[in-house]
């Protein structure tokens, strides 16, 4: 966990005008290769269509960051232009963090009918009421965690996106969602990763770390929603604030409302 690390200054709450330009070029790449094929393909060719399984393994290999854009499916250049134009911009670097995140489908994970801007870079609403945050919250949360192999990881998680990235890097990994968090449990886990901004972490969310326990964590406070980092201290969890940025508030963590006058 590296707290010094620098980051470029994120803003996730608006489509960027480069990610705009970007999705036009894929449009036009795309656009140039279907007449192109069509203008010189061979008579009587039959094109043999790829499995899924067979593009999920092109597009996870080492071949994919050299590959071609024309050769690559709509979601795997969307992929790619998260990372060059999203991740990679905004400090984001760590090989594991731009691997994994080239390796995940990110569209499987949110509603059907929002699957083609899976990979704008702003939160999209769950169907479960819950939100999965712009890609550059999880790549920024992954390169603090620094997971280990024998890490014991928690993540609370919405959608599954942030957990399925972190699974192959820890040795162990619980899941939980929101309301599931605040439930006791004895998993002595040695990282803990909140996808979403919290007011307060519950306290019996605190006891399922050990102590030392590596937090990484939204926060939110005075309306403004941060990237957290600590450890799990005698006291609870000691966080120190790491860069703001826009990520969408977890309702269950809210401190509860007292009486005012």
């Amino acid at each position: 966990m590296s707290p010094a690390r620098q980051y470029a200054p994120a803003n996730t709450h608006f489509v960027s005008r480069r990610s705009k330009l970007l999705a036009l070029a894929v449009l036009c790449l795309k656009a140039r290769s279907h007449a192109y094929h069509k203008r010189f393909a061979p008579v009587n060719t039959v094109e043999i269509p790829r499995t899924a399984s067979d593009q999920a393994r092109s597009e996870n290999s080492p071949a994919f960051a050299q590959a071609r854009p024309e050769t690559l499916s709509p979601f795997a250049q969307a992929r790619r232009a998260m990372i060059d134009s999203q991740l990679r911009t905004s400090g984001v670097n760590a090989d594991y963090v731009l691997r994994r995140m080239g390796e995940v489908a990110r569209e499987d994970y949110v509603p059907a009918a929002v699957r083609d801007i899976a990979y704008i870079d702003r939160a999209i609403a769950l169907e479960s009421g819950g939100f999965l945050p712009a890609p550059v919250v999880q790549g920024m949360m992954l390169q603090e965690a620094e997971p280990r192999p024998g890490d014991h990881a928690i993540v609370v998680d919405s959608s599954g996106y942030l957990a399925e990235l972190l699974r192959p890097l820890v040795g162990k990994l619980t899941v939980l969602t929101p309301e599931e968090a605040a439930s006791s449990g004895q998993e002595n886990a040695s990282l803990l990763l909140v996808d979403g901004a919290a007011e307060e972490l519950p306290a019996n969310l605190i006891a399922r770390l050990a102590d030392g326990a590596r937090i990484v964590t939204g926060t939110v406070g005075g309306g403004i929603t941060r990237i957290a980092v600590g450890r799990k201290t005698s006291s609870g969890a000691s966080l120190m604030p790491v860069l703001d940025v826009g990520i969408p508030r977890i309702a269950a963590f809210d401190k509860p409302k007292g009486w005012s006058f």
